[in-house]
């Protein structure tokens, strides 16, 4: 059982492989490793790591390490090698649960003590590395991705329909849910004990909605964070590494700020970037990134990669479906794998990334245009109506290109006038409430109601009286572990390829927190206290360049490449077959995408990657009802 679930998961660690057993009262502990070795490389860094009666399997990486090192080694510790991984064995020996908190990185591990029997898994604060747990009767199993538990059960799982309507109306399964119903996602902060005796016990050692407050009653108090120092304190962390480390460059200030701290530490450091076919990006009408890139690179003595996405995507898009593990409908996932896939054919095992600054400092367009809707509301509703007919009649796209300035103004107005939470659920979900009923089976309107408060739920859990940090918080809550954080892992890792996420860190969050809502988006400038951090070191015309897009020419892709296919699922789909989704709603979305009055790039682009992961998770199950 150890070695399929290893199997199935060698991409994450093509550099070695282990396994551990040991009897307990009713049966026996299993535990299993694949290496992707990072920080020392030699034997003593190899896992499952069993000292003194501990056994411990670990993915991620540790950035205070080395003060977690000299502290224990102060009381005593003896330590056989370098590794981060010997470090955690020894610091849960000495505090147990009480050093998670302690720790600074991106973790997800499995602990199993001889003495007491009790076996303990554990997540990083903000779920940067992913855990899943399955339980079946009194027995436990747990791996970094969904597709190994799925393996170790033949394939006996059932498909969650109320994460597949999740996935709907986001494009992605958030953390509370998982796409099979017998398992799980452990959540970020937190823990779990499973007793010899089939008891299992839960705890959370960090809150994000805690540390928004907290930041909130500093901000109040007058404290003000250096966020450059605290970013520069962060990305120099970041770099440790026994192997060459590089960077994502976009061009865009996130990545660009990452990237000119990475050089400054080493000199000649390796980035890479990409573009696109030039008629793809005409058609949907991008931004020029690359030049931008090209300036910093060579400001900086970066060692820049230029990659031209022209990808086969009606061959990557099942195999991104099932690298992904859930259905996630975000095309960024095929740049990262892209990226990671020329840079581990270079010789790089680890990636800096500016992912996590949009959600903090609140980057996003959403969060500006949220802001702005506040206002819009004031205007006579006479006018806005008029407004918002005159909009809906334009086209968002002719038969040559995109015009990316009607396709904002109709998805500004698709929520200026709701109410506050609702607007900012609908500035970045798919549908809004009658439109995903009317997609899915009737059957399923039960769960489309508990999405959608679940989300209300979510979002209104907090004591914050900051607009912008309730959308930042609310962000970093669901966004950011279920999309972003989601793809990146999963994606990079299927290039057996590390990515490191600077943003996401403890300390950064903690400040980004402290930052009052009116200092994060300053007029029309989204990140403002970020761009201002920036500029020590970025020249102005970088650091507040009107924001790129880290995607892909969908509209391009649909309208060329995968036309046929979309016409495929709608016609004789497994999703339209099962009765799960309507023919005649998406039939309607693919006619009004065509006629270039609506863009239903990104929705239908969900749907195909929806269509394949469903076939792949029920095949051979016999599951053909939506109920």
């Amino acid at each position: 059982m150890t070695d399929r679930l290893t199997d199935v998961l060698a991409h994450r660690g093509p550099d070695g492989a282990g396994r551990y057993s040991h009897p307990t009262g009713d049966g026996e502990v299993h535990l299993g490793h694949r290496r992707l070795a990072i920080i020392d490389l030699s034997e003593t860094g190899a896992q499952p790591m069993v000292s003194g009666g501990l056994a411990l399997t670990y993915n991620g990486e540790l950035y205070n390490a080395p003060e977690l090192r000299a502290e224990l080694a102060a009381t005593g510790v003896r330590f056989r090698g370098t590794s981060d991984t010997e470090v955690l064995l020894e610091a849960w020996r000495r505090w147990g649960t009480d050093c998670l908190p302690r720790l600074r990185g991106m973790f997800a591990f499995a602990i199993f003590d001889e003495r007491t029997g009790e076996l303990v898994l554990a997540r990083d604060q903000l779920g940067i590395k992913p855990l899943f747990v399955l339980r079946r009767g009194a027995g436990l199993m747990f791996a970094s991705e969904l597709k190994a538990l799925a393996a170790a059960t033949g394939g006996s799982l059932q498909v969650d329909h109320a994460a597949l309507v999740a996935s709907l109306l986001y494009y992605w399964v958030p953390d509370s849910r998982c796409a099979f119903r017998e398992a799980e996602k452990l959540p970020p902060g937190s823990w779990l004990r499973c007793r010899p005796d089939g008891r299992v016990e839960r705890g959370r050692y960090w809150n994000l909605k805690d540390v928004a407050a907290d930041g909130l009653e500093r901000a109040r108090s007058g404290e003000q964070p250096d966020i450059a120092a605290v970013v520069e304190e962060s990305t120099r962390r970041h770099l440790l590494s026994d192997v060459p480390v590089a960077t994502f460059l976009s061009g865009g200030l996130d990545s660009s700020y990452l990237t000119a701290l990475a050089a400054r530490d080493r000199p000649g450091i390796s980035a890479y970037t990409i573009g696109f076919r030039a008629e793809d990006a005409k058609f949907e009408a991008m931004p020029d990134d690359l030049r931008y890139a090209r300036q910093v690179a060579e400001q900086f003595g970066v060692d820049l990669h230029e990659i031209e996405i022209a990808p086969n995507v009606l061959d990557l898009l099942p195999q991104m479906t099932y690298h992904l593990d859930e259905p996630i409908g975000d095309p960024a996932a095929i740049n990262t794998f892209l990226i990671c896939s020329a840079a581990r054919e270079a010789g790089v095992k680890v990636m800096l990334s500016g992912m996590g600054a949009d959600e903090l400092f609140a980057g996003y367009r959403k969060h500006l245009a949220n802001l702005l809707a506040q206002r819009y509301q004031r205007i006579p509703r006479p006018l806005r109506r008029g407004l918002s007919a005159s909009v809906g009649r334009l086209p968002v796209a002719s038969s040559r290109r995109g015009y990316r300035s009607v396709r904002f103004a109709k998805r500004f107005l698709s929520f200026a006038d709701l109410p506050e939470e609702a607007a900012f659920r609908r500035s970045y979900t798919m549908y809004d409430r009658a439109e995903l009923l009317a997609l899915v089976n009737p059957d399923l309107a039960g769960t489309v109601e508990d999405v959608l408060t679940e989300h209300a739920d979510v979002y209104q859990d907090n004591d914050l009286d900051d607009f912008v940090n309730r959308m930042c918080l609310g962000d970093a809550r669901m966004f950011l572990p279920g999309l972003n954080l989601a793809y990146t892992d999963r994606s990079s890792m299927a290039a057996s390829t590390e990515v490191r996420v600077p943003y996401v860190d403890v300390e950064v969050v903690k400040a980004a927190f402290a930052v009052p809502g009116n200092r994060k988006i300053v007029g029309r400038q989204g990140k403002a206290v970020l761009k201002e951090a920036a500029t020590s070191i970025l020249p102005r015309e970088i650091a507040y360049r009107p924001k790129g897009l880290f995607s892909a020419p969908l509209r391009a892709w649909m309208s060329r490449d995968l036309a046929p296919l979309v016409r495929e699922v709608v016609n004789d789909g497994v999703l339209v077959s099962s009765g799960i989704l309507r023919r005649d709603a998406l039939a309607r979305m693919v006619a009004q995408d065509a006629a270039g009055q609506q863009d239903f790039s990104k929705h239908l682009w969900h749907v195909l990657t929806l269509e394949h992961w469903y076939r792949g998770a029920t095949a051979g199950s016999g599951q053909n009802q939506a109920a």
